[in-house]
């Protein structure tokens, strides 16, 4: 007899594109079919930023906890950080720090706790796997500890005591502690951070996998090769100093609204502002800043672009190879091109990076950036007319083989003219999640330096594991070898963020036990092991009490900026715990010979940074320095050009350019990109506003030539397949190409939808990094596919 047909997985299928001539899903609402594309000719921020967050107010459940979020988000006097992206706080005390973006995330995270015991037993998650990815987190939040039962395929309410015992068991119960992974998103406080990873390691493993291994690792490697540490070396003082600014792989109205606030007071001084991606984004035009009340009024614009760079995807290592030449060319005649009392003081390996620039011709260069020599020469010449510049970038330089090499290379050029460790100039990559950098600097590191362990058993008094553990992707591929059996996850969509999502899905339904500690209902739930729980915590606008009082948590922004954040309304619903609450059950239930005072630590978040003020270097007198009006900066040594490289000197680099320009054959480059109503894998509509894109994700935005070889029209349905190394294909049916300003044989499209196109094989050998900013396809047309 054949099996009866489960509507839910059909509708996964078509989530995932995955159905042969049918339109794809995609991720977030339920498409309508009213789709339409405009060119986007505003403002970025402005009046659309005004009436975008006006619409969120209204329909927010709580209208004035939303407006009571937006006086509070950002503040220095008790306010708490925003929980999206990670660009810092004003440091003269703005009253509305505040962005578009921000305002969503906060408002989304304010809902009611409508996933409820009744909620579950009303939806068995047979049903729930065909929902859209929006719906589920529209559910609101999760209001009580749940656990699956397999019997009915529907999960059920658990006790917090029987939760904490489940996992215990569980995990002492492994033959290994290797045999359980920890992940991390960037939503973790400091303090819970530092938890996680004493009760993991005091557990014995460095399985540590963290949202870092799938962003910006690649950023932290290279920068830790070149100037010894991997942070970068610049703050909002230096913004505002900068002669010039380039933006590289980043779309800044969408990843971090308030950096255009910064660009606009950089281009009022006259700073050059140059923005270097395959796409002409809105954010490299024009803004108006919406607290500057004048300029509302007045529908005054700002320039936040002076320059345009589109270069081919994967393209910028070869466009810094260029302007590298273009600069030790001039320094053949211009004494001042190169500061050569830098480069003999503080810098190693110059010679060799001169030859090997020397060695690369300008053809190979220009055919590697996809930009015109004379283009390059241009951009090395806003250098040249700059005493302090900043080099900024984001996911769009480092998800690639490459991105090591990359980030090296931006440091070759800010090296050759002494651009780090001066005021107004160095190298600083965007994080785009709240504290994924404070998650790294607090521990959260499957590949831990023998000296941060050996402060950790000092002070802490355990043994912990010296063998580096598993990262993102290697952490997939264990579980589905059942080498790892019980997965933990702190925060994030693990199941729709990873690569690979049929593989990944395999994976996680492989475990015997998934633990999912989140805000609201994910993919993440539904995709789960043999036993599942679902824990619920606190979100970073709700407040706090312990038996200590009412508890403030630090982050630390994209900056090194780190200070303490407090929760302005009460929880949304009483079952609910802090991640420091959690974590310390969830250790106490695990080691139950533990000498770790782990209620004490929940009981009083000053204790915990007690504690690591002694194991974390920067943090001493933590207590009162987080207390501070906007916090402190940790120090980064290579500010003051101290360098903590085995040379002691900054280090040039001087490989060679990949021969990765033309994949041959027809096929096209492919990047992700993140919508402007979205926050990572949490997608508020099927919009993007400064795309002109209305009512639908699933699209292959495509330059317009290469539609015409391809006789496509706008909205045409399209077949896109990809060749991972392994030699698999992997093929999403029913997308639309859109036509868009990018070079021919490049194309872009939605994550998380298209993650589903890099195979688990399609990882960076540099930084074990997904590589889904450089994906080989091919575009075809859906048979009678015409719109």
């Amino acid at each position: 007899m054949a099996p009866t047909p489960n509507p839910a997985d059909d509708a996964e299928q078509l989530m995932m594109g995955a159905v042969p001539g049918v339109a794809a899903l995609g991720r977030g609402p339920v498409p309508d079919g009213d789709h339409s594309r405009h060119e986007y000719h505003h403002p970025a921020a402005g009046w659309g930023a005004a009436r975008s967050v006006g619409k969120v107010l209204l329909r927010s459940p709580e209208p004035v906890e939303g407006i009571r979020a937006i006086l509070n988000m950002n503040q220095e006097d008790g306010g708490f950080d925003c929980p999206g992206c990670a660009w810092p706080d004003d440091p003269t005390g703005l009253r509305l720090d505040i962005c578009e973006n921000g305002v969503k995330h906060v408002t989304w995270e304010m809902a009611p706790a409508h996933a409820d015991r009744e909620f579950f037993a009303a939806h068995p998650v047979a049903e729930l796997a065909g929902w859209t990815d929006h719906d589920l987190e529209a559910v609101g939040r999760l209001a009580e500890p749940m656990s699956y039962d397999p019997d009915t395929d529907h999960y059920v309410p658990i006790s917090w005591d029987d939760a904490y015992a489940m996992v215990g068991q569980a995990l002492r119960g492994l033959a290994s502690p290797d045999e359980a992974a920890f992940y991390t998103s960037g939503r973790l406080s400091n303090e819970a951070t530092f938890l996680y990873q004493l009760w993991v390691r005091e557990f014995g493993t460095n399985n540590l996998p963290d949202c870092s291994n799938m962003c910006h690792e690649a950023s932290g490697r290279a920068l830790t090769a070149a100037i010894g540490s991997g942070k970068g070396t610049t703050d909002l003082e230096d913004w505002e100093l900068a002669d010039a600014i380039w933006l590289m792989g980043d779309n800044a109205a969408t990843n971090a609204p308030r950096m255009l606030t910064w660009l606009a007071e950089a281009d009022r001084r006259g700073a050059a502002l140059v923005h270097i991606n395959p796409l002409i984004e809105a954010a490299s035009r024009r803004t108006i800043v919406p607290h500057e009340f004048a300029d509302m009024a007045t529908f005054r614009t700002t320039r936040t672009g002076t320059m345009n760079v589109q270069v081919r995807i994967g393209g910028d290592l070869a466009l810094m190879r260029g302007v590298g030449k273009a600069l030790l060319e001039a320094a053949e005649t211009d004494p001042a091109a190169l500061d050569r009392e830098f480069i003999e003081q503080h810098t190693n390996g110059f010679d060799a990076y001169r030859a090997a620039v020397t060695a690369t011709s300008w053809d190979d260069i220009v055919r590697g950036a996809g930009i015109a020599e004379a283009d390059i020469r241009r951009l090395a010449g806003s250098y040249l007319r700059s005493q302090r510049l900043i080099i900024a970038w984001c996911l769009g330089l480092t998800q690639h083989e490459h991105g090591v090499d990359t980030v090296r290379e931006i440091m070759n050029v800010l090296l050759l003219r002494g651009s780090i460790g001066r005021e107004g100039a160095g190298p600083a990559p965007v994080r785009g999640h709240s504290n994924v950098q404070g998650n790294r600097t607090c521990g959260i590191d499957h590949r831990p330096t023998p000296a941060f362990l050996d402060r950790l058993a000092q002070v802490c008094g355990i043994d912990p594991p010296r063998e580096h553990g598993l990262g993102t992707v290697a952490a997939i591929e264990a579980m589905q070898r059942r080498d790892v059996k019980v997965f933990v996850a702190l925060g994030g969509n693990f199941a729709l963020a990873a690569p690979d999502l049929p593989r990944t899905f395999e994976a996680l339904r492989n475990c015997d036990l998934t633990v999912q500690v989140s805000t609201k209902l994910n993919r993440s739930h539904v995709v789960h092991g043999r036993r599942a729980l679902i824990l619920p915590c606190l979100g970073r606008s709700e407040r706090d009490r312990q038996a200590g009082g009412e508890q403030g948590v630090t982050v630390e922004d994209s900056m090194a900026m780190v200070h303490i954040s407090y929760g302005m309304k009460d929880p949304a619903s009483p079952q609910l715990r802090s991640e420091c609450a959690i974590l310390g059950g969830l250790a106490r239930a695990t080691l139950p010979d533990s000498g770790t005072p782990w209620q004490a630590y929940v009981d009083d978040y000053d204790r915990i940074r007690d504690v690591m003020a002694r194991v974390l270097d920067g943090f001493d007198d933590f207590n009162a320095k987080a207390r501070r009006p906007h916090g402190f900066r940790l120090p980064q040594p290579a500010r003051e050009r101290v360098w903590l490289t085995p040379s002691g000197r900054a280090e040039f680099w001087a490989g060679p350019l990949p021969d990765d320009v033309d994949p041959g054959q027809g096929r096209l480059m492919l990047t992700t990109v993140r919508s402007h109503d979205q926050f990572n894998t949490t997608i508020y509509s099927n919009d993007d506003r400064y795309r002109g894109l209305t009512g639908l994700r699933t699209v292959i935005f495509m330059n317009a030539g290469d539609m015409r070889e391809r006789g496509l029209s706008e909205f045409d349905l399209i077949d896109v397949t990809s060749f991972s190394r392994d030699g698999t294909r992997r093929t999403v049916y029913g997308y639309r190409a859109v036509a868009y300003d990018i070079p021919r044989g490049n194309a872009a499209g939605y994550m998380p939808e298209l993650n589903v196109l890099c195979g688990l094989a399609d990882v960076s050998s540099q930084s074990e990094q997904p590589v889904t900013k450089h994906l080989v396809v091919e575009v075809t047309p859906q048979p009678s596919g015409r719109s």
